[in-house]
């Protein structure tokens, strides 16, 4: 749960709502793509193509930040001392 001062649990959870967060926007941005794709505005479409892709590795990331967590937390798993 705290590992070196940090609550794990809270942090995954902060990562977890980045992530839908960055979901919500990629499915917004789709939904743009389709209206620029429709309208005839190629440009536009393949730059909001450009930045469903870049959402994508966004959520892939986070998605791999939430593997190391907890291989950090396993790793340096919390003690508990007699004071």
């Amino acid at each position: 749960m705290c590992t070196n001062g940090v609550n794990t649990q809270q942090l995954k959870d902060t990562v977890t709502q980045i992530d839908e967060t960055i979901a919500l926007t990629r499915r917004w941005t789709h939904r743009m793509y389709h209206l620029a794709d429709g309208g005839k505005m190629e440009r536009s479409a393949k730059k909001l193509q450009e930045v469903q892709n870049m959402l994508d590795e966004v959520r892939a990331l986070l998605d791999e930040t939430q593997d190391e967590i907890d291989k950090d937390d396993a790793e340096n798993g919390a003690t508990v001392e007699l004071v």
